[in-house]
């Protein structure tokens, strides 16, 4: 197969879908005589920087390929490690045609105009891409947000969810109380009603322990630092200045009710890889979690969450310039078409599927995964293309993420389906990368695993004063 002039060899693809082009795989043999150093930093809050690098071919013949490998490669790293600036060296006119793209201003607004708008929203500070001299180019300084794995005291363990939310007390890694009490945050335009529940649900925990030494959150959304600044759990808060401060500092001021003790607020999808790594006591590892849409999370070889994105969602594993356009980001090819409901909604369509043009898409997925539990081959073959998806966008995550072990979960995995994907991406492994089908245990969460929770691997995240 071939595509802007690079040659790529694919023996598996979705049978539903087999104008997928894979990031991973095309980005191999992309490299294999590409020559020409690029480097990459992304910076994000308080000058933490990553630094990658990479090569192109900088030929005539293919600038095309060199753009589009590079830009979907700035991209990737926009969303996996999340940033507001972007330096380029060695890059050339490729930067300055990227610049383009990556603009929104009042009177301009270019292809990649939601990436800019995101970023800028979230580091509050304006988005830019340099084409940087060598002798500017930034040195690394991302070491210093490792956070996570911390057993020791007496902690408390938030899971905020957007329905319920459970609080856990937990002395030297064992749960001695937990609970789990509905509430209604999505709902609430006073974040006055977040603070009481919060509050409450620390006072509650804090009343099982002699003492607390540390509180750990987790929560679905973007943090800088203890501060959400992307999260469904306040949709509904007006986003005037005044109002959004009391937001940002929510969780630190909750923290102060229960005393002067350390608070980390990490992004529940790293807390889902942390409960993993610490259930399994292996590092490594990755949660991918599709549901509603994709949620990643990463634990390192030092066992530690970094306090990167990984809002993979957002993030491209396929180059079919055709593909699905996600409709809020509006790029096409990127990971929340691939891992969600929408996947399996948009492989029902092609496979023939009536499905209730009424019906939710959680309601849809039912349907699909009925249709699974009853032996419809047509249902079978949208979660064995997904298990194709997924081990050639493993092959991509590769790329950027040290990964032993993969947990694969969420409401798309459950059930026929999920052992079908599963079973798929690890035929497709073992005969298309076998060197990775050796290293990457791809898996569904044990018992261990779902027994540890999100409360209790959030409390690990602070390192704690008392020892």
């Amino acid at each position: 197969m071939n595509y802007l002039g690079i040659t790529y060899d694919v023996k598996n693809l979705p049978k539903l879908e087999p104008e997928f082009i894979p990031f991973g795989p095309w980005m191999d043999a992309f490299l294999q005589d590409a020559t020409q150093e690029v480097k990459v930093a992304v910076e994000r809050n308080e000058g933490k920087i990553s630094v990658w690098t990479t090569c192109i071919h900088g030929t005539q013949e293919l600038a095309e390929a060199d753009y589009r490998y590079l830009e979907r490669y700035v991209k990737f790293l926009l969303w996996s490690v999340g940033g507001f600036r972007v330096y380029l060296c060695g890059a050339g006119p490729l930067c300055q045609r990227m610049q383009a793209e990556y603009v929104l201003t009042e009177t301009e607004k270019g292809k990649r105009w939601f990436d800019v708008q995101f970023m800028t929203d979230v580091f509050e500070s304006g988005f830019e891409i340099i084409d940087c001299r060598p002798e500017d180019f930034p040195k690394q300084n991302d070491a210093s947000v490792r956070v996570g794995g911390h057993m020791e005291g007496c902690r408390i363990g938030f899971d905020a969810g957007g329905s319920d939310r459970k609080v856990s007390a937990v002395i030297d890694g064992k749960t001695v109380y937990s609970e789990e009490v509905v509430w209604h945050p999505k709902t609430q335009a006073d974040p006055a009603y977040h603070f009481a529940e919060i509050v409450d649900a620390f006072r509650t925990a804090a009343s099982k322990m002699p003492r607390v030494d540390g509180i750990g959150v987790s929560s679905a959304g973007v943090f800088i630092g203890n501060a959400p600044m992307v999260s469904s759990l306040f949709i509904k808060v007006p986003r005037e200045k005044e109002i959004r401060s009391q937001v940002k500092t929510i969780f630190d001021r909750a923290a102060k009710e229960i005393g002067d003790v350390p608070i980390v607020v990490a992004n529940d999808g790293d807390v889902t890889a942390l409960a993993g790594a610490l259930s399994m006591e292996k590092t490594c590892v990755m949660g991918l979690a599709m549901g509603t849409s994709e949620a990643v999370g990463y634990v390192d070889r030092q066992g530690n969450v970094l306090g990167w994105f990984n809002e993979l969602a957002f993030a491209p594993v396929d180059l079919n310039e055709q593909a699905m356009a996600d409709e809020w980001s509006t790029d096409r090819g990127v990971g929340c078409k691939y891992f969600s409901q929408d996947a399996v909604i948009k492989l029902a369509d092609r496979a023939g599927l009536p499905l209730d043009t009424a019906a939710t898409p959680a309601e849809k997925l039912k349907a699909v995964q009925d249709l699974v539990k009853a032996g419809d081959e047509r249902a079978m073959q949208i979660f064995t293309d997904i298990g194709c998806y997924l081990a050639h966008t493993i092959e991509l995550y590769a790329h950027f993420y040290d990964i032993s072990y993969l947990i694969v979960l969420g409401r798309v995995m459950s059930g026929r389906g999920g052992e079908l994907i599963l079973a798929q991406c690890q035929r497709v492994l073992q005969e298309e990368y076998p060197a990775l089908a050796a290293s990457v245990h791809v898996m569904l969460p044990d018992e261990k695993t779902r027994r540890v929770g999100q409360s209790v691997a959030a409390a690990s995240l602070p390192e704690c004063k008392h020892s």
